[in-house]
């Protein structure tokens, strides 16, 4: 997230550069966005402190919940889909992890940014690696569901969990290395220069990766996976979207809503009004952070309201972790009662 929309309070104020965008766009809006010499102040106060704590203490363990969840049911059924969501899960992870806390709660409230810029910038690598790991591996389940629908034939042959290990580990690492490049990403913040031809590009380059495109891609596969389901029921045959077709279409459809205002904002901070500039910019980008990282924790919600077969797993490893504490608890020399096992998945269940 480029630290971006982390503000501490507390920061001594500091006279801004003139910004290059003097295009006549920035012009007709200059009645509207009066120049202010000071760092625009955070209206938001401590809403997003007790919002990023709520999230990471809900959201974390949920996170870890699914993803053992997901890797049991990987390994029972070996079918693709449950790989891609695992390695989903893991990103989500990830994000929650170098973002919510280590960026926004730790670095921003905690040590009120006064780190070491090196560091903050080698954060940075981490922060665009994870979102573009979680995006891209999207597009993987994706594709993975297209072919499955549009051409079985295709599917059947060449899908094998040692391919599908092998797509995932070649979309983390290229998303390790395009990180590499938003070490120099400009932070608002921190820095007094004005925006270089360098931070515009690596913003254009975030909102195409992260978003434009494979919000393209999102668009051009479900819309094929939709007409082809319309098409069977026209034709008679069985025309029922499959668990894994919902959670495909739930995941994509929440990515692009709560994607969206963070896109929108920045693209306005560059050639409107910069976030220092005004306390709105300023507050719509703490507001669009918020709800972009949303986006790391509805997705345990999505799998239990879609999938039977996930939410008997879920209670199963409940259990499990219940089982024993419940027995470590009880007096020495107590033999426990045998426990009825819950009853297996259903048979031919899906994700």
């Amino acid at each position: 997230m480029g630290l971006e929309g982390r503000e501490t309070a507390g920061q001594p104020r500091v006279t801004l550069l003139p910004t290059p965008n003097s295009s006549g766009l920035s012009q007709e809006f200059e009645s509207h966005w009066p120049e202010i010499p000071e760092r625009s102040p955070c209206v938001a106060g401590v809403i997003p402190v007790i919002y990023y704590s709520v999230l990471l203490g809900l959201g974390l363990p949920v996170s870890l919940l699914t993803a053992v969840a997901l890797g049991r049911l990987a390994t029972r059924t070996r079918k693709p889909s449950y790989y891609y969501l695992l390695a989903l899960t893991a990103s989500d992870i990830i994000i929650q992890v170098v973002i919510v806390f280590a960026g926004f709660l730790l670095q921003g409230a905690l040590l009120a940014r006064q780190v070491p810029q090196v560091v903050v910038r080698m954060a940075n690598i981490l922060e665009f690696a994870a979102n573009h790991a979680s995006v891209w591996i999207a597009i993987l389940l994706t594709v993975d569901r297209y072919t499955a629908l549009c051409h079985p034939l295709h599917h059947r042959a060449a899908s094998s969990p040692g391919r599908t290990r092998r797509a995932i580990a070649a979309v983390l690492s290229a998303a390790l290395l395009t990180g590499i490049p938003f070490y120099w990403w400009l932070d608002v913040w921190r820095d007094a220069d004005s925006p270089s031809t360098l931070d515009e590009v690596l913003k254009w380059v975030h909102c195409l990766t992260v978003y434009f495109i494979p919000c393209g891609v999102f668009l051009v596969t479900n819309s094929a996976i939709i007409h082809r389901l319309r098409r069977r029921g026209q034709s008679g045959l069985q025309a029922r979207v499959g668990k894994s077709t919902a959670i495909l279409l739930g995941i994509t459809t929440l990515f692009t809503l709560l994607w969206a205002p963070r896109v929108f904002v920045m693209l306005y901070h560059m050639y409107v009004a910069p976030v220092h500039r005004d306390w709105r910019v300023h507050l719509a980008l703490d507001v669009a952070n918020m709800v972009a990282m949303l986006n790391t924790a509805v997705n345990f919600g999505l799998y239990c309201f879609v999938s039977k077969t996930f939410r008997a797993t879920v209670r199963q490893v409940i259990h499990d972790a219940y089982l024993p504490c419940t027995l470590a608890s009880q007096p020495e020399g107590m033999v426990a009662k045998p426990v009825i096992e819950p009853p297996g998945l259903p048979k031919g269940a899906e994700v």
